[in-house]
This record gives structure tokens, C-alpha cells and sequence, in this order.
């Protein structure tokens, strides 16, 4: 087991310039895309030296039989062991596989632990996803310094070979999360001693190449509307990301039950606090990260390996209850399963004269899904404040690899934010055919009401 652990512990390195560069990829790259070496979205097919992680074989490709999303989502790997458990015993032996957001976590919390389990590279995709990342890739391009990008019409990972550090976050923004869906979810604020109200949402998203009739420079809508506790039911919101940023600002409509108007607001962005998050967390937070770029300074550090929640299938299952997940301090960290994978790591510095209350993110961004799957924050005066794990897990059912839930911990306030937990919600509805004129302020007042 030493010699195994110590091998997993080499962390491959890459050398890259910090500032965008602004040609599409290469043709000699473009070929490669599913081949041999590279997956169709520009992962690293081959496993690792160590045999720790495996080869891509495809992933998951459809659902077991007798599935039903009514009774969740049943685990695949529910008979996989444990391979090793990280604890504030022994954080040091695992050191280069860890964040210094969840080294931070094991020694603020004695009980906190990592479960670590055999990597299972589940994420897959449609066929047409793989021809639209290879069709389009060489003609994208980075505008104004990477705040914007070109050349993209269906493509859901622009940069299959990035090579800056924003262009890694535009393949997290872009990345395949289905066409369309409507999420049932909880969010939970929860206060030092461990007591939380869960807060209900119902949640529609789509992407611009659900439409029949697309607009033009649009990636992605969404609209939210909060349905429990009676509180805060009722508040909701609309916006809209452009896939250039240049051009146009994201769009955002909030509707108070209150005034029983709605707004535009423009400010609905960067570090503006976030719906049902009781401050814990900001609206660019959301996902990992969203919208627009412009404030920071991209660095890609390289490619290494990392322990990061994967297959999260436990952790969103039907039978467990809200009570069960959410504990004081931390959420239940029996029921989370973590892999060793390759990430890409992006530092991201504030602009000088750039306003956010986050100085400093570093992002580590799985290479199968272009998925955020943790994230450390840092304050103005550059300590480490948030640390934000998202749970990624194979929808097998549409192909989707995506996050069940995420949790942001405040190591500050000694609070912490659990978004997207379903197991006592309905199942997703997927594919819903839907329009842009679904996410007008129109729309927005007809939901609200």
C-alpha cells in the first residue's frame, strides 16, 4: 500500500503562461479528439503511472436495469471498499493530494474525514457532443483578453487544449449539463450549531441549443423561484448568460412577492449575495463559478492529481433524509465519496481597482467533465476564508455528468451552505421543451404569481 500511496502522490506538473492566448486549437490537436490519447472533450484517455487512476473507457453509458429516477439514482459502485481515509492523523502523509482549503477542513474539524474510494471515471457524453467540440474547436477565440469568446455555437467545451487559465473557466461555463431541465431542490443556511430550515426552489435551466428558433449570443438561461419556507416563498428570479460577454452584459429580472414587482438588476452578478444562502455565499459562487470573468487575472498552474468528491451517488440518495446529511460544523462525511483525479488548477487574483470580496480563488476543475470540483476563496488580506466542494455524479440516464449537491464552508463564521440536495425532493424533468420566452420578466411575474 506505500509504495501504491507514494506513487499516487506525483503530481504531474505542466509549465504554462499566465495571460490568454487567442488562436483556436490546432488541427494536428482537433484530430486527436477521441482518439487514443485524448478523450472527446480533451481529457487524457491513458490512466496514471501508478495505476491509481484509470484509463477513460467511455464511462457510464445508460442506466441499470429497472431504474427508476422516482427511487433515485442506484449506485453503481455500491460495492467498492475503501481504499484509504484521510484524517487529521495522518493529513500529512496525503498532503499533495489535497487542497489547502480541505487540509484546512480536516484541522479545523478533528472528526472531518476524506473516504477515499477506487477512481471510477464514469462522466459520458452524447455523440453529439464529441462532434461539436471537434467541428467547432479550431475556430474559437478568446475576445477582449478572455472576457468574451467567439466562434462558438454548439460546442460545450470551447478549449479542448487550453492554454490559459481563463480559457479552462470558459470550458467549466460552457461544459455539457444536458439541453434543458427542471431541478427540484434544498438549499441550507446552517447556523454553528448545526440547526438549519431547509429552503425549497424549483429551478429551470436551458441552454440556447434547446430552442427551435435560438437567440443570438446566448449560452445559458435560468429561472428560480423559492417555494419554501412561507417566508421566503415566492421570491424568484430570471437572467441569462451571453457567450460574449463584450457584447453584452447577463441579463437578470428578480421578483419581490412582497412589492409584487419585478426589477431588472444588474448588480444580480460577481459578489452580490446569493438567493436562500443567508450571505454564505455569492451569486458568482453558484456552480463552482458563472458569468462574467472581467475582475480577475486567470493563472493556469497545471494539471495534477487530486482527491475530489466523484460518483457521489451515496450522498443523493432517496432513503436518506435532509437530517441525515446536514450535522454541526460539517455535513456527514460517511456519506461522501472521493476519488483520486486529474484536475486542472486555476489561480485567479483580482484585478487592480477590480471589486470582489474574494482576493484570490484557486480553482480545481476535473479533466473528464470541465466541472468546478473544489474551490479555495481567500479574503483582502489573502487568508483562506470559503471552501467550496461540489459533488459531481453521472445523470446515466441522460448522459449528463453534473454535481448533486455542493457545500461551502465559511472557516471564519464556522457556518456553512448546503445547495442542491433532492433526496427529498421530485426527480429532475429533463429535456423540457422550453423557449426563451419562458425566461422574459413576463415569464417571471406569470411563475411568481
Amino acid at each position: 500500500m506505500t509504495s501504491k500511496i507514494k506513487g499516487a502522490l506525483l503530481v504531474a506538473s505542466l509549465a504554462f503562461a499566465s495571460g490568454p492566448t487567442f488562436a483556436g486549437a490546432t488541427a494536428d490537436e482537433v484530430a486527436s479528439l477521441g482518439g487514443p490519447r485524448f478523450t472527446p472533450v480533451g481529457a487524457e484517455r491513458a490512466g496514471n503511472q501508478a495505476g491509481t487512476i484509470p484509463a477513460w473507457d467511455g464511462g457510464i453509458t445508460k442506466a441499470p436495469a429497472g431504474f427508476d429516477p422516482k427511487q433515485g439514482y442506484a449506485d453503481p459502485f455500491a460495492a467498492d471498499k475503501p481504499v484509504f481515509t484521510v484524517t487529521a492523523q495522518n493529513v500529512e502523509q496525503y498532503k499533495a493530494l489535497l487542497a489547502p482549503g480541505q487540509i484546512a477542513m480536516l484541522r479545523a474539524f478533528p472528526e472531518y474525514k476524506l473516504t477515499v474510494y477506487p477512481t471510477r471515471r464514469s462522466a459520458a457524453m452524447p455523440a453529439h457532443v464529441a462532434e461539436n467540440v471537434k467541428r467547432e474547436a479550431a475556430g474559437v477565440e478568446l475576445v477582449d483578453h478572455g472576457n468574451g469568446v467567439s466562434g462558438v455555437t454548439r460546442s460545450t467545451t470551447p478549449f479542448p487544449f487550453p492554454k490559459s487559465g481563463v480559457e479552462v473557466i470558459w470550458n467549466h461555463t460552457f461544459r455539457w449539463r444536458g439541453q434543458s431541465a427542471i431541478r427540484f431542490v434544498a438549499a441550507f443556511p446552517v447556523q454553528t450549531n448545526g440547526n438549519f430550515v431547509p429552503i425549497t426552489y424549483t429551478e429551470t435551466l436551458a441552454f440556447n441549443g434547446a430552442f427551435e428558433k435560438p437567440e443570438p449570443n446566448r449560452l445559458l438561461y435560468i429561472k428560480s423561484r423559492t417555494t419554501g419556507p412561507s417566508n421566503l416563498a415566492g421570491n424568484a428570479y430570471v437572467a441569462y448568460d451571453p457567450i460574449d460577454q463584450v457584447k453584452e452584459q447577463r441579463g437578470a429580472f428578480l421578483y419581490n412577492p412582497g412589492q409584487r414587482r419585478v426589477l431588472r438588476a444588474p448588480e444580480f452578478a460577481y459578489d452580490y449575495p446569493g438567493t436562500n444562502s443567508d450571505g454564505l455565499r455569492t451569486v458568482d459562487d453558484y456552480d463552482g463559478f458563472n458569468g462574467a470573468p472581467d475582475r480577475y487575472d486567470w493563472k493556469l498552474i497545471g494539471k495534477r492529481e487530486m482527491l475530489i468528491p466523484y460518483n457521489t451517488f451515496r450522498l443523493n440518495g432517496k432513503t436518506l433524509k435532509y437530517r441525515d446529511i446536514v450535522k454541526p460544523g460539517h455535513i456527514n462525511q460517511d456519506l461522501v465519496r472521493y476519488e483520486l483525479h486529474r484536475v486542472w488548477v486555476v489561480e485567479a487574483t483580482l484585478k487592480p481597482g477590480a471589486r470582489h470580496v474574494y482576493a484570490k480563488r484557486v480553482f480545481f476543475v476535473d479533466e473528464d467533465t470541465w466541472q468546478v470540483a473544489h474551490v479555495d476563496q481567500y479574503d483582502g488580506r489573502l487568508e483562506l476564508w470559503r471552501v467550496h466542494e461540489l459533488h459531481m455524479m453521472p445523470f446515466y440516464d441522460q448522459l449528463v455528468p453534473w454535481i448533486s449537491s455542493e457545500v461551502i464552508y465559511d472557516l471564519q463564521a464556522r457556518r456553512y451552505l448546503m445547495i442542491g440536495l433532492s433526496n427529498e425532493e421530485r426527480p429532475y424533468e429533463w429535456n423540457v421543451k422550453l423557449s426563451p420566452a419562458d425566461f422574459t420578466p413576463e415569464a417571471l411575474r406569470r411563475t411568481a404569481n
